[in-house]
């Protein structure tokens, strides 16, 4: 079943299917897409956040368990929606299609910002930060900041350059960053629990929580950080234009990703637990490198940080490919400007597109706190796939000859029951960065009118 091709999504625009993005992409490259923009900082920092809010270690590793499940229901509802709308964009095409292009502009808006631009930064900038305690060289008393800055802004110009070069080529070097990624976890945590020296202590309660408020309002931020830690369970469906046949190719690349990563994480949070005390993990943000000093050593510690860095080069360069497909998606609709919609004429790539991403990304390279920008990215990025993974209810209604399908029913309302949950919870418990992230949204309404007043006088 698929959503006709000649549906247009913008005043006078072309469908979406339209463009000449060609299908280079096998499931392997797909899966490695997931992984590699899954598995980054937040695997790495969030832990001891978690339990400082939570204060029971039994109850981190079993939210890592519940995040996991709720990212598998939406893998899930993505692969019904890929089948159906088998091109770029995300669920920038899917909300276009089964709603309103409104709906479609602000998910592509709130992406250009929370979505793809401030992770890219954030993630070169720890990249940066890692590799800096890997090689102290790079970190010399008073200048390490700006080195540190440099260094980010190369690694998305470099990025940028490879991608815009062709997506066989982006693709090439994401399995490989992707597979040294996945090996250096699998080592670390074997090593860890046949090598290591674990603490020993119970993992259960003995932590005061660093807040106030209800457990039930701490549980639903908690989460909220977790579900953005595995977020990029949907990055498959950005480049279905991309992929070698799309229908089979995106709903196995979604699962497969996604259930590799749920294992990858629980594993990871296991082994932190066996090798701190929860009264030294509590609040601790380079969680990874402490775990690895307890286990092995102080000489460890460097070499993790060396491993943390090369797995956020891997994020980083997933979240160039990814961003600049809702980018080209939305101008070629009319809802952006115009000249974003480029292919290059020889690469086959959203060229321009890719060159946006990384000049924004370039310009964000600077940082709040860290558990604030998590909370923004987090309430921010929680939205829309709400909205999307419940479009299987439209596809029925859009298909009236076909049987309602309750095995992806089913996922879409715990998917969506758990988003919302999550949000309304931890909009209680943080307010003020879950009103920025809804400003955000807002904001983008006037500009969708512009785009579209814009679009219907060039007609």
């Amino acid at each position: 079943m698929e959503v006709p091709t000649s549906t247009r999504t913008g005043p006078g625009a072309p469908p979406v299917s339209a463009g000449t993005l060609r299908g280079q992409v096998g499931w392997w490259g797909a899966v490695s897409l997931v992984v590699g923009n899954m598995v980054g900082a937040g695997i790495f920092t969030t832990s001891g956040l978690l339990l400082a809010e939570l204060g029971d270690v039994g109850l981190m590793l079993a939210l890592w368990v519940v995040g996991g499940g709720v990212a598998l229901c939406g893998a899930l509802c993505y692969g019904v929606l890929g089948v159906a709308m088998p091109h770029a964009g995300g669920e920038y095409v899917y909300l276009t299609r089964l709603y309103h292009p409104l709906l479609g502009f602000l998910t592509g808006w709130v992406s250009i910002f929370a979505g793809f631009s401030a992770p890219l930064a954030a993630s070169s900038l720890g990249f940066a930060e890692y590799l800096a305690q890997a090689f102290p060289a790079l970190d010399p008393p008073g200048q390490g900041e700006g080195i540190k800055k440099l260094l980010a802004g190369i690694l998305i110009l470099a990025l940028g350059w490879v991608h815009r070069r062709g997506v066989e080529t982006g693709t090439r070097l994401q399995n490989w960053l992707t597979l040294g990624k996945v090996v250096l976890i699998v080592a670390l945590v074997g090593f860890g629990f046949a090598l290591g020296r674990g603490h020993g202590e119970p993992w259960a309660g003995g932590v005061a929580s660093s807040h106030g408020g209800g457990g039930l309002r701490r549980a639903g931020l908690a989460l909220l950080w977790i579900m953005f830690a595995y977020s990029g369970w949907n990055a498959a469906a950005y480049i279905g234009s991309e992929l070698r046949n799309p229908r089979r190719t995106l709903p196995r690349s979604l699962l497969a990703g996604t259930a590799l990563v749920t294992v990858l994480y629980v594993a990871l949070n296991l082994l932190f637990a066996y090798a701190l005390p929860p009264r030294e993990m509590a609040g601790l943000v380079a969680v990874g490198g402490a775990a690895a000093e307890r286990l092995f050593g102080a000489w460890a510690r460097p070499w993790l940080a060396g491993l943390i860095a090369f797995a956020l080069l891997s994020s980083s360069s997933a979240l160039v490919v990814l961003g600049p497909r809702v980018y080209w998606a939305m101008a070629r609709d009319g809802a952006f400007f115009p000249w974003v919609g480029a292919v290059h004429p020889r690469f086959g790539t959203p060229s321009r597109a890719i060159l946006l991403q990384c000049g924004l990304a370039i310009l964000m390279v600077a940082s709040g706190t860290f558990d604030q920008i998590l909370t923004y990215m987090g309430f921010s990025l929680g939205i829309f796939p709400i909205l999307a993974v419940l479009g299987v209810f439209r596809l029925d209604r859009l298909s009236p000859g076909q049987a309602p399908v309750w095995s992806r029913r089913l996922p879409a309302v715990l998917f969506a029951g758990a988003m919302a949950s999550m949000l309304i919870l931890s909009f209680q418990e943080r307010p003020v960065e879950s009103s920025v992230a809804l400003a955000t949204v807002t904001l983008g309404v006037p500009f969708y009118f512009v785009f579209h007043a814009w679009t219907r006088r060039s007609l």
